[in-house]
């Protein structure tokens, strides 16, 4: 009898291989509440990279890192209409509190423009105040009706930004920078994935906002997530909240802001761009652990000889884990680390050891071989870079092979529900056909200018609507 495979093929139900990944690569768990979930150490794991990684990028912007309530005052969220339309269904309001109902229903955060904004009145007086750059890490909660693990929980990681300008232009330049320096460069040069910047259309915009900016990526089964967003917000919460700054003219003038962030869904997006059949893969650049060093016996030579390795790889920059659990069978922890997409895999037993070499196993291109001892320290850095650079060809080029060029609604629907992207010009497209699309549950996840670039405009001619079914 054949043996089962570790994982359901991703061929035959990726749904289905999505959630076996996350529970046997140790990712996460679902939680007691329908809709939450339990980060696992590996998952949390990845996640630290990726702040660690946003994070520097956010700061070199100008921005500051602070902390806001999780409870908000329910009035504040009346104070911006289409805000608290856009966000009403997913609601969770907290009633009661030390045995008595509160004198004030309290919102737990569905995201902070209402409560920063109540702050940024108070803080922003004069021009010399502006710009305000203010970010934060933190948790919230969405009421999630068909949830799925770090794609869609009720509860969800993320850094929100949110800024203060003195002009248009200012947070119009600000949010651009912010999605293009800081989140298409974190995903194509960190998480190697391919995406496409673009403008949400007016139906897609973020609730509130004047303008909302996207990347979007094309997940292993054709679908399209949205991996970040950064949106104008002009000067609606500036009016709902009375924040106003004192010119250099003397003049009172409303501020313009801008918010924007980034969330756990990234690791979905990691495990549904970049996985396969044997489990995940990690970029380089982005894995807590690039290498792993195992022991294949207890040998006590061997066991000296891969804890010096390690060491040797630590002190070479490499962010490494020895693995001398011999009482594990070697073929088991081979398999786990392979799952959990561990870049490369350095095997070292008695036979190896006598001719002074290791197996090496890459799990990007795949493949073992036989490699020097003492070639290692030298050359993994390079072999890492190599599979950082292949693994974002490869996303990339799917991008590419499953894009289609289209120029009917009917066309559009049929590459949409094929698996794959098609691009229509806007012009005859428009809200109506957008609407079309919709009855067949396929979305415009953004426009984008004839050249690729992000247009300035909503009608601006020769935009192009990049359509596709979405998570």
């Amino acid at each position: 009898m054949a043996k089962a495979p570790v994982l359901t093929p991703r061929a035959d139900d990726f749904p289905r291989w999505y959630q076996d990944l996350i529970s046997k690569a140790e990712l996460a768990d679902n939680g007691p509440v329908r809709g939450s979930m339990v980060i696992r150490p590996y998952g949390y794991g990845i996640w630290e990279r990726m702040q660690a990684e946003m994070d520097a990028r956010i700061k070199e912007t100008g921005t500051e890192n602070a902390y806001f309530p999780l409870l908000i005052p329910q009035s504040y969220l009346a104070r911006e209409a289409d805000h608290v339309e856009g966000f009403a269904p997913e609601l969770a309001v907290v009633t009661h509190g030390g045995g008595k109902e509160l004198e004030e229903p309290a919102v737990v955060r569905p995201t902070s423009e209402m409560i920063i904004n109540e702050y940024f009145s108070k803080w922003v007086q004069s021009y010399r105040d502006l710009p305000l750059l203010i970010n934060q890490w933190a948790n919230v909660v969405r009421w999630e009706l068909r949830p799925r693990l770090f794609l869609r929980t009720s509860e969800f990681l993320w850094q929100e930004g949110h800024t203060a300008h003195a002009t248009y232009e200012e947070a119009r330049d600000f949010a651009a920078h912010i999605h293009r320096q800081v989140y298409e460069d974190f995903m194509v040069n960190v998480l190697a994935m391919d995406v496409v910047p673009g403008r949400k259309t007016v139906k897609e915009r973020f609730a509130g906002a004047i303008n909302t900016l996207t990347l979007e990526g094309m997940m292993g089964d054709g679908k399209a997530l949205q991996m970040a967003t950064s949106h104008e917000l002009g000067q609606n919460f500036a009016k709902a909240f009375n924040t106003q700054y004192l010119s250099k003219e003397g003049k009172q003038e409303l501020v313009w802001q801008t918010s924007w962030g980034s969330t756990t869904r990234m690791i979905g997006a990691l495990v549904m761009m970049h996985g396969d059949d044997d489990g995940l893969r990690v970029p380089p650049r982005l894995a807590q652990i690039q290498v792993v060093v195992l022991a294949i016996k207890g040998d006590e030579a061997v066991l000296a000889k891969v804890r010096e390795l390690g060491a040797r790889l630590k002190a070479a920059g490499v962010r490494v884990r020895v693995d001398d659990r011999t009482d594990v069978p070697f073929g088991r922890r081979a398999v786990d680390w392979e799952l959990k997409g561990v870049p490369v895999r350095i095997e070292i037993g008695p036979r190896d050891l006598e001719n002074g070499t290791a197996m090496l196993a890459r799990r990007i291109p795949g493949g073992k071989e036989p490699v020097a001892i003492d070639s290692l320290v030298e050359l993994l850095p390079v072999l890492l870079e190599e599979d950082q650079a292949l693994l974002l060809k490869q996303s990339r080029e799917r991008r590419e092979s499953r894009t289609s060029e289209v120029s009917t609604i009917g066309e559009a629907v049929e590459a949409a529900t094929a698996g794959g992207w098609a691009r229509i010009p806007w012009a005859t497209l428009g809200e109506e056909g957008e609407a079309e699309l919709a009855e067949h549950a396929v979305t415009v996840r953004c426009l984008v200018a004839e050249d690729g670039s992000v247009p300035d405009d909503d009608k601006a001619p020769g935009n192009v609507a990049v359509v596709a079914r979405a998570y």
